[in-house]
């Protein structure tokens, strides 16, 4: 009863940057061999890429560690597909708790010793969530601006909702559910692009409690290039709305409290993802600007500056060392308003896009330097043909030359890609400023004028790495 029986999951889909170092941190978590299992479910379509995650597997499998590689042959419903697949498995059955670790993810030796031990004597309780640390939070400015908003999330959204309800959105990763939760929930579907909300929305409206643990902390990484984060942000903000449609209903027609209720509606649901975008990207992308145009149209002061100050306030918060980028946080989310906006806009109409699952880049950095110094030193203790045993020679010899060409410092062209609608809206901004200047409105001419810079830069992708 002390230890029960956990299976330790890290779904991931071509992950040749992080692979490596998640199935390391994994590997190590401290739990009796006896009552874990790994599943490494590998999605990746790169015949090089399976074989490198397959010799790593192999390896920790060598050192005694409960691990297995898992390929799906038919790859359908992105993540959620994948670990529906999983859970699947007869030998699931023995399991009563499932850990999740995106790729990019490496928890602590420690994290199931802080997680598991609240399910105890709580058979009430669905899921322990853990918060995200990022490791290269610090790396650029747009890594900056995530910060203030993932540390609003974990701080306020995430840590008030376990308090008061129970209840918060499942992060889809660093959590441990218990698999009973998720089978009478309905388990993964593979109808949005947010399954990790989804089977939250579920369990909480078939009664199930989660607990969220902010002192608990899994290091991450956030996308360093705008490329990566407007993706990653549009599957974020249209897979909510699609599964708004889907699940409208179940909520009203439940047995749960209608103030529950309303908070599902109005604050889980409108608030962050229809209402914010919707207001920042209508009044300052669109009407702001024309007002300028119209003589007859005025917008007050405290409209333009005070609500958006005060908003941004609120935000920045929790992250007291990022009070210094209040104002380009400030203008980077009205930019980033349009890509919400567009993205709400696809999930609610069910638009093509919405089903989009792309997975996010990765840099695959790591502060844990030791952990895969560490790995490398003991991997030098065993023979080359004992850690690779398994593997066929053909897939040796691919798997040599891949490790080669990881080592080599090859120089990578990076290019700026051009995002005509930030470039549209930073023309507009830029000449509804000009208009603001030749009609004396101050206050009006320096927030259209910043705000058409900020777009021009987002467009021309001079915010963040490039891709390569």
């Amino acid at each position: 009863s002390e230890y029960p029986m956990v299976l330790v999951q890290i779904p991931m889909c071509n992950e040749k940057e992080v692979y490596e170092q998640s199935i390391s941190a994994v590997c190590q978590l401290d739990w009796p061999r006896d009552r874990m299992l790994i599943q490494v479910l590998d999605d990746s379509d790169d015949g090089s890429i399976q074989q490198l995650i397959r010799a790593e597997v192999t390896k920790w499998s060598q050192k005694g560690i409960n691990i297995i590689y898992r390929h799906r042959l038919v790859r359908t419903g992105y993540k959620a597909g994948n670990l529906k697949s999983a859970m699947s498995c007869d030998y699931v059955e023995a399991y009563e708790f499932v850990a999740i670790f995106d790729a990019d993810f490496q928890p602590n030796p420690d994290f199931l010793k802080l997680t598991v031990p609240h399910f105890k004597e709580k058979p009430e309780l669905g899921l322990v969530q853990a918060r995200w640390s990022f490791v290269n939070k610090d790396e650029n400015l747009l890594t900056r601006l995530q910060n203030i908003n993932l540390c609003f999330h974990f701080e306020v959204e995430q840590q008030v909702n376990g308090v008061f309800l129970n209840f918060f959105g499942f992060n889809g990763t660093a959590g441990v559910w218990r698999i009973k939760a998720l089978e009478e929930s309905g388990g993964w579907l593979e109808r949005t692009t947010v399954e990790d909300m989804d089977i939250a929305v579920r369990a909480h409206l078939h009664g199930w409690k989660f607990i969220y643990l902010n002192d608990v902390k899994v290091l991450c990484e956030v996308p360093e290039s705008y490329e990566a984060y407007k993706k990653q942000q549009h599957r974020w903000h249209s897979g909510p709305m699609q599964l708004f449609r889907l699940c409208l209903r179940a909520i009203l027609t439940s047995k749960i409290a209608m103030w529950k209720k309303a908070n599902l509606i109005l604050l889980f649901f409108l608030l962050r993802k229809l209402i914010l975008p919707f207001y920042s990207f209508t009044l300052f992308c669109v009407i702001l600007p024309i007002t300028m145009f119209v003589p007859e149209a005025e917008l007050p002061v405290w409209v333009i500056c005070y609500v958006p100050i005060f908003m941004s306030l609120l935000n920045i918060l929790p992250a007291p060392k990022s009070f210094p980028f209040i104002v380009p946080y400030l203008l980077f989310e009205n930019t980033m308003s349009v890509t919400k906006f567009n993205a709400m806009v696809s999930g609610l109409f069910q638009l093509g896009s919405s089903y989009e699952w792309i997975v996010t880049k990765k840099a695959g950095r790591s502060s844990e330097s030791d952990l895969l110094g560490l790995t490398d030193k003991e991997s030098k203790k065993m023979p080359p043909n004992q850690i690779l045993r398994g593997v066929s020679d053909s897939e040796l010899l691919e798997i040599s030359q891949l490790e080669e060409q990881k080592k080599q410092s090859v120089s990578v062209k990076k290019t700026n890609k051009i995002f005509h609608k930030e470039l549209a809206l930073a023309f507009l901004l830029l000449t509804a400023a000009l208009r603001s200047l030749l009609a004396s409105q101050g206050v009006h001419f320096y927030f259209l004028l910043f705000q058409g810079l900020t777009f021009l830069l987002v467009g021309l992708d001079l915010i963040g790495e490039q891709m390569s």
